[in-house]
């Protein structure tokens, strides 16, 4: 399939590498004769590659993301294919200065302050806002189908108890607003201590801002008090943040169990470090 998008794109490779942190769909780092580096993407799904060209319409100046250089809609064995523009710098970590905190908080509020454009007519991104405490509910035993061949009986029937429990308890909805829904380290990019932008749209949607901060929470803010206290301070100068301690419990939850059932759905063999990561987060909250 790789050849195939490539000669659909004319592009002359000089050397092609797979990006190792995309979880779902394939992405390749490419360098091309003429010195330039793009990225070719494939979506997992037709669906998902939908809702990313979607996604680059809603965005495009208002959030800094890459350009779409080319875009191929794919036939019956691919679902499709993007090349898109690099942008410049690394994946953020957690070394990451409190500063880069300050504008990962004023990007990903740029983003949530966005909500459904009227002018737009969408056909993949939904706006689920209505609907979010059925949309999760939804989710979520969806993936519990899964997660019941990896889980033992007691330890399953503890997670969905405390679901229901902690569903009772969290606030009204904060929405609606456009939500990336994998807003993580792997997916911001930053350039000597400045945010270039943001990657990897083809699981938006419009809903509950609340979803969104588990994974970067997961992944950076949790590191450092003075980043989680930088992230809250860039975000609050563009719209309010809301109590994330209320939140984030509930989110961490469901997002350690659907990542279990993901990994069952899609291999539990291929994706054993994930796969293993979020049975040990289920397991420090249940037990």
């Amino acid at each position: 399939m790789l050849n195939r998008v490539i000669q659909r794109f004319k592009l002359n490779v000089l050397s092609i590498n797979e990006v190792e942190d995309s979880h779902s769909s394939t992405v390749y780092n490419c360098k091309l004769l003429n010195g330039e580096t793009i990225f070719l993407k494939i979506p997992y799904t037709k669906l998902k590659c939908q809702r990313e060209l979607e996604a680059y319409e809603i965005l495009k100046d208002r959030v800094s993301i890459p350009e779409i250089l080319d875009y191929w809609s794919g036939d019956e064995e691919c679902p499709g294919a993007f090349l898109l523009s690099e942008l410049k710098g690394q994946p953020l970590t957690n070394k990451a200065l409190p500063t880069v905190a300050f504008q990962v908080g004023v990007l990903h509020a740029s983003m949530h302050q966005i909500q459904p454009p009227p002018s737009i007519q969408l056909i993949s991104i939904q706006d689920e806002f209505s609907v979010w405490s059925n949309i999760v509910e939804r989710q979520f035993y969806s993936f519990a189908e899964d997660v019941k061949e990896v889980l033992d009986e007691s330890l399953y029937r503890q997670a969905i108890e405390n679901f229901e429990s902690m569903k009772r308890q969290l606030p009204p909805a904060d929405g609606p607003s456009f939500i990336h829904m994998d807003f993580r380290p792997a997916n911001i990019i930053i350039d000597e201590n400045k945010v270039s932008g943001v990657i990897d749209f083809e699981s938006v949607r419009f809903g509950s801002t609340e979803i969104d901060f588990t994974k970067l929470y997961r992944d950076f803010l949790s590191f450092d008090v003075k980043l989680y206290q930088s992230y809250q301070e860039g975000y609050n100068t563009v719209r309010p943040l809301i109590e994330l301690e209320v939140v984030l419990p509930f989110y961490q939850f469901t997002d350690a169990f659907n990542s279990i059932g993901w990994c069952k759905r899609r291999g539990s063999e291929k994706n054993a470090s994930f796969l293993e990561k979020n049975l040990s987060i289920l397991k420090k909250i249940l037990l």
